[in-house]
């Protein structure tokens, strides 16, 4: 997936609705700082908002997802060179032709998207599953620290996105903090998303909890604390 051609496919659709980067960002709810992001690419929306762009504009997810949408006009064009063609072979090859051209196109699946939550009370969590038969994306976006006050300094975070399966652990992602600068566990989360890419392709391989996340997190006294997030999401038919 190639976020500056979303990013890119997103700023064509703003500005062929004469729509400011303020108002387009009004209409979903964000900064125009984060519209800004998307159409360089330098950030992707969250999947329940890919989705609601691609119903207000009457666009294909995949083609959205994908950074592309289909050209009418040159596909009007190209329809037309082959049918000076094709109409020296028969109309009964044309028909033909269109037939299966037509198949081709319609057996696009549309993508189901689910929300992902933390099931911890200290931690709030957004995030989306969308998947089809060939495809599936996880986005996490948004992670905060909200349990007791935490001014602690830290010295090195490592927080982690796992898949577990019975005895089968799968590292789907993780940012690992090292610096000369110390810092807050609040602070730490505020940079952290996880963007995973073809992670799964059948809604029935997930599972409520089977996905967390796991941080660990030491001080400058040496000393460890551990969390493990796990994250439910709504059902899936």
């Amino acid at each position: 997936m190639d976020q500056k051609k979303i990013g890119f496919l997103i700023k064509k659709i703003r500005l062929d609705n004469n729509l400011t980067q303020k108002e387009f960002a009004d209409k979903y709810n964000v900064s125009f700082q984060a519209v800004s992001k998307w159409e360089r690419g330098f950030n992707l929306p969250d999947v329940a908002i890919l989705k609601q762009i691609a119903d207000d504009f009457h666009l294909d997810v995949n083609e959205l997802l994908d950074g592309t949408i289909k050209n009418d006009d040159n596909h009007k064009k190209n329809n037309n060179k082959k049918k000076k063609i094709l109409i020296i072979i028969g109309i009964i090859v044309i028909i033909s032709l269109i037939v299966f051209v037509t198949i081709k196109l319609v057996k696009k699946e549309d993508f189901q998207f689910k929300t992902l939550s933390s099931n911890c009370s200290n931690f709030d969590i957004t995030g989306s599953i969308a998947y089809n038969s060939n495809k599936s994306y996880i986005y996490i976006t948004d992670i905060k620290y909200c349990g007791t006050v935490d001014n602690t300094k830290y010295q090195s975070i490592l927080c982690t996105l796992y898949d577990e399966h019975g005895n089968i652990k799968t590292e789907l992602g993780k940012y690992d903090y090292q610096d000369k600068d110390i810092i807050t566990l609040e602070d730490f989360l505020k940079n952290i998303e996880f963007k995973i890419d073809y992670f799964s392709k059948s809604c029935k391989y997930y599972q409520d909890n089977s996905i967390y996340l796991e941080i660990i997190a030491t001080d400058l006294e040496d000393k460890t604390i551990y969390y493990k997030i796990p994250l439910g999401m709504n059902d899936c038919k």
